[in-house]
């Protein structure tokens, strides 16, 4: 008996299993991203059937801020293959961290009202800040910013910039919309009538759903939400005079890892598929040229020519300062 042939059997089966065992794809992103109900799971099936060697294995954080704060704590520990989540003003800062790599994904896919160039970064959706209200409530609302700032009779409802991405967003707003001078009187008298700055956008968004407030700090995607889910269509993204600003989340590759799962999955994001997933689930606007349903369509279309205020030259240590801004307002 050749006592040879059980031992390279052995070998044979092992070393197959090894080729078949999927590698593991570790996704760092916020909660509502891998929720069962939003895009996560739907981009985590397709991308898993069409790469079977690949096993996607979401790290959920319950906001954009506590995700990128976990990010910067982890630093060049960071146990994550891709980030995937954090907005285009948190860049400038996550560069900073030198943990990333660029990608491999052709960037002439890209689609946006902006041009992107980032070849670490990548988009995978977009929309613009916006307020959202019940036409049927609010019959009168506001047509700009400062409208919205300085009338008492309504109540409004935002996010924290600290903590929340579109928080962080109103910020950015009020500073390029109000000269220097006049930014702290605008937050004092806004903070008259706001409800409530929450944490995050979940909070503020369920507040006002129950009647709580008039105008919630969202995007201008929010009402094809209830179009598509609830076929209700009351609610209206305000279009402010001044424009408005431009939210772009993206997704980096962790450098280092070695997983080449992590380039299949960007290019991925970039699919038909997953973009129709996440333009649907996580309702953002997609990022390349694809018809996915006609009111996303619609505002893919108009957003091209929607006034788009111009905050590409501001820096993290603006941002903190603004928030320090903020904060010092609120508290008077």
């Amino acid at each position: 008996m050749n006592k040879t042939l059980p031992i390279l059997t052995a070998l044979f089966t092992a070393s197959a299993f090894a080729q078949a065992a999927p590698q593991t794809l570790d996704v760092y992103t916020y909660d509502s991203f891998s929720a069962d109900w939003s895009a996560g799971p739907k981009v985590k099936a397709a991308f898993e059937q069409q790469f079977p060697q690949c096993k996607l294995n979401y790290v959920a954080f319950d906001n954009n801020g506590t995700l990128f704060n976990r990010v910067r704590l982890e630093g060049k520990k960071i146990k994550a293959d891709v980030v995937l989540g954090l907005d285009s003003y948190q860049i400038e800062d996550a560069q900073k961290l030198n943990i990333f790599e660029p990608n491999k994904v052709d960037l002439s896919q890209l689609r946006l009202p902006i041009k992107w160039e980032n070849h670490t970064f990548l988009p995978f959706d977009y929309a613009q800040y916006a307020f959202i209200y019940d036409k049927n409530k609010l019959t009168n609302p506001p047509k700009s910013l400062k409208e919205l700032v300085e009338r008492q009779d309504l109540k409004v409802l935002y996010q924290d910039p600290r903590t929340s991405s579109i928080g962080r967003g109103l910020l950015l707003w009020m500073n390029v919309v109000y000269p220097e001078a006049d930014v702290a009187n605008a937050w004092k008298t806004l903070s008259k009538h706001t409800v409530t700055v929450t944490k995050g956008w979940t909070e503020s968004y369920g507040a006002f759903l129950k009647g709580e407030g008039d105008l919630v700090l969202s995007v201008n995607t929010s009402p094809i939400y209830h179009i598509l889910s609830e076929q209700k269509d009351n609610y209206v993204a305000t279009e402010f005079a001044e424009g408005s600003v431009l939210q772009v989340e993206v997704a980096a590759k962790v450098a280092n890892r070695n997983n080449a799962c992590a380039d299949e999955f960007l290019g991925f994001l970039l699919s038909p598929q997953a973009q129709a997933d996440i333009a649907k689930n996580n309702v953002m606007l997609p990022v390349v040229e694809t018809n996915i349903e006609s009111h996303i369509d619609a505002l893919n279309s108009r957003a091209k020519s929607m006034r788009i205020l111009d905050t590409t030259t501001v820096t993290s240590e603006q941002l903190k300062g603004w928030i320090n801004q903020w904060q010092k307002a609120l508290s008077k």
